[in-house]
């Protein structure tokens, strides 16, 4: 069993060769590059306190905006 070095964690098993970034090092170039592709994401749904009648209203809101920001992210737009 091998042990975290920053909380303690035990873990019984670690696939893979990579190791934790010393800490108080500043993350690399690459890693920096994801996070700041990750920041990037829209969820489409708008701004406001929304007050509904139903958990059936809400729920077809939300559904409705997950399908506009699916549609947004695809790779293939379309024909509209």
């Amino acid at each position: 069993m091998s042990q975290d070095q920053r909380d303690g964690e035990g873990f019984s098993r670690t696939l893979g060769k990579r190791r934790p970034a010393p800490a108080g090092a500043p993350p690399q170039a690459s890693s920096r590059a994801a996070m700041t592709a990750m920041a990037q994401y829209r969820t489409g749904v708008p701004k406001g306190v929304f007050i509904y009648a139903s958990h059936e209203a809400a729920n077809a809101d939300w559904e409705h905006w997950r399908v506009l920001g699916m549609i947004a992210n695809t790779r293939v737009k379309p024909n509209a």
